[in-house]
């Protein structure tokens, strides 16, 4: 049996619906799916949760949503449908109380049909601006948060951790294209790349670069600004983290990139691995 779970930043859910989402929802047909920056209020939410509920409906499956929408007007807010169950469900990460920190966190157990038990984490990290020293606090104030509480779900066990979404960072010089001209640009700093590293030693694995090896690229993101989309100029910013019993069973990923630039839904695409589980 097979369980696809796929992660996508939407650049707010309500442009990306009138932009094609649905019929790469409908295409892709996720198990599980984690996305971030939806960007909207919570009465702008139900229609479209409902229509994406219908497309899985006409396939005979039922969809469960949970989500959360950023205190700060405009800002973050993730979800996360699944068609399996919902066994535990939390909201954000202990300890960060401000508005700006909310709408990035979600956890969920899930039973998955093979019955492995798996937390799913669809996180959304606060961009930063390296020329914002305010910005980047925010940045990694949560990012140290979020390693503490992967640290703590490790030595909990129970259940395969997985943690996806856009961390917005490129991890190494082979997730970004012009690596030498962002050395000093938030989203490649050494100190963020630091903690990939750090979650990466805690032994969560980097489900695409595992499949794919080595070589340049490929990127999730690509800038609206210039022609990024058209020269594949992106950055790798989505990810999914596997703990080592799930990540055994990754059989094969892909990153959805639209036929042309007017056809996107999104500046991020889609990042979808299968696992044979």
């Amino acid at each position: 049996m097979t369980t696809l779970i796929s992660t996508s930043n939407l650049n707010g859910l309500r442009a990306a619906w009138r932009k094609g989402l649905g019929g790469w929802i409908e295409d892709a047909l996720p198990d599980v799916l984690c996305v971030q920056e939806v960007r909207a209020p919570e009465d702008a939410l139900g229609p479209i949760f409902s229509a994406i509920s219908g497309i899985y409906a006409s396939k005979g499956k039922k969809l469960h949503i949970a989500h959360q929408v950023c205190k700060v007007p405009g800002r973050a807010g993730v979800a996360l449908f699944s068609v399996f169950p919902f066994e535990s469900l939390s909201f954000g990460l202990p300890g960060l109380d401000d508005d700006v920190d909310t709408g990035r966190w979600i956890e969920a157990g899930v039973k998955l049909e093979s019955g492995m038990k798996v937390r799913v984490i669809c996180a959304y990290v606060h961009s930063g601006e390296s020329a914002d020293g305010e910005k980047m606090a925010q940045k990694y104030r949560f990012l140290d948060r979020a390693t503490l509480r992967i640290e703590e779900l490790l030595l909990e066990g129970g259940s395969e951790l997985l943690v996806c979404g856009d961390l917005n960072i490129a991890h190494t010089p082979s997730d970004i294209k012009n690596a030498r001209e962002n050395l000093k640009n938030s989203g490649f700093l050494p100190q963020e790349r630091s903690y990939l590293d750090k979650w990466l030693s805690l032994g969560l694995e980097d489900e695409v670069r595992a499949l794919r090896g080595g070589g340049q690229g490929p990127y999730s993101w690509w800038s609206y600004r210039g022609r990024a989309f058209d020269r594949d100029a992106g950055w790798r910013l989505d990810y999914e983290l596997a703990t080592p019993g799930l990540a055994r069973k990754a059989e094969k990923f892909s990153i959805y990139r639209a036929p042309s630039y007017g056809q996107r839904f999104s500046d991020h695409g889609p990042v979808s691995v299968e696992y044979e589980c």
